[in-house]
Order: C-alpha cells, then sequence, then structure tokens
C-alpha cells in the first residue's frame, strides 16, 4: 500500500520502461507513448496524494492502458474523418473560433442577461450574482441572507429561469 508521499516516484521509475513498452504496444507510437505514461504518473501522483493507493503497479497499468485505448480510438476517429473529407473539406465545418457574427451574438445575449438580471427582485439578483459570478457556495448565500440553502437554492433556480427566458 502506497500513501501520502511514501514511495509513488520509486514505484513509477521502476516501472516506466515496462508501462512505455506496454503503451507503445497499444498505441504503436513510441513518442506518444512516453507521453500517455508521463501522464499516469501525473495522475497517479495526484491519486497518491490524495487517498492510499492498495496496488500502485496495478493502477499505473490500468491508468496507462485508459489512456492509451482513449488515444488510439480518438487515432482512428481522426483517420475515418480524413479519409471521408479529403482535400481538406473539413476546414470549412463550423468551428468554435470567434468570428465577428458569433461575438455580436454574444454581446446581444449578454445585454439580454444584463436587462433581465435588472428586473430581478434584489435578493435574487444578488443571489444569482454571488453564486454564478462570486462562486459562492449554496450555503454561503444563504448565510449571507440569514435563510436556508433550499430556499438559497430557490433563488438561483428561479434567476436562471428567468434569464434563461430573457434568451
Amino acid at each position: 500500500m502506497v500513501g501520502r508521499d511514501t514511495g509513488y516516484l520509486d514505484i513509477f521509475v521502476a516501472h516506466r520502461q515496462k508501462l512505455t513498452d506496454y503503451a507503445n504496444g497499444i498505441v504503436k507510437d513510441a513518442a506518444r507513448a512516453e507521453d500517455l505514461v508521463q501522464e499516469a504518473f501525473l495522475r497517479f501522483n495526484t491519486a497518491a496524494r490524495e487517498c492510499l493507493v492498495h496496488d500502485p503497479v496495478r493502477f499505473l497499468y490500468r491508468v496507462v492502458r485508459n489512456l492509451a485505448l482513449d488515444r488510439r480510438r480518438r487515432a482512428t476517429l481522426e483517420e475515418f474523418y480524413a479519409a471521408e473529407f479529403p482535400d481538406g473539406i473539413t476546414s470549412d465545418l463550423a468551428s468554435n473560433e470567434a468570428t465577428p457574427e458569433r461575438e455580436a451574438i454574444a454581446r446581444q445575449e449578454l445585454k439580454r442577461v444584463e436587462g433581465a438580471l435588472a428586473t430581478l427582485p434584489e435578493r435574487t439578483r444578488i443571489a444569482m450574482e454571488m453564486h454564478r459570478l462570486g462562486g459562492c457556495t449554496l450555503q454561503e448565500i444563504a448565510d449571507h441572507f440569514g435563510i436556508s440553502v433550499s430556499r438559497a437554492h430557490t433563488l438561483i433556480i428561479e434567476g436562471v429561469r428567468h434569464c434563461q427566458r430573457a434568451l
């Protein structure tokens, strides 16, 4: 059993090459396998710090396997789309990049939401701002207003629905 800060680096170093070989057998790319093993270590490191890992070697192999299989699936999908849409046709498909039209639409939506927030009752508006903009928890909002957590939750739901209707 390996817990917080006790030997997880030594375990990783001792098994790194075998883990890399294992990942390479799945993804068929040595450089990608190295990357996957490094990512697996980061996940292992986080897990070992947060809780006890009962079988660290098995844990590492499982993480490497899952990452490698995900990468292989993604590569297969990319190859499929490259074959289906030759000559860069996919570049004409919708992207997530900002365009002047998208920015204008986003600005209009923001103005509508701001208008909707302005028409909310003060307590609901403040609760919404605390939760959505300030990152406050429902408990913090409840404490601020001296209300129950369920009432704070109701205020947030009312505010969100009001803003959704405005959009």
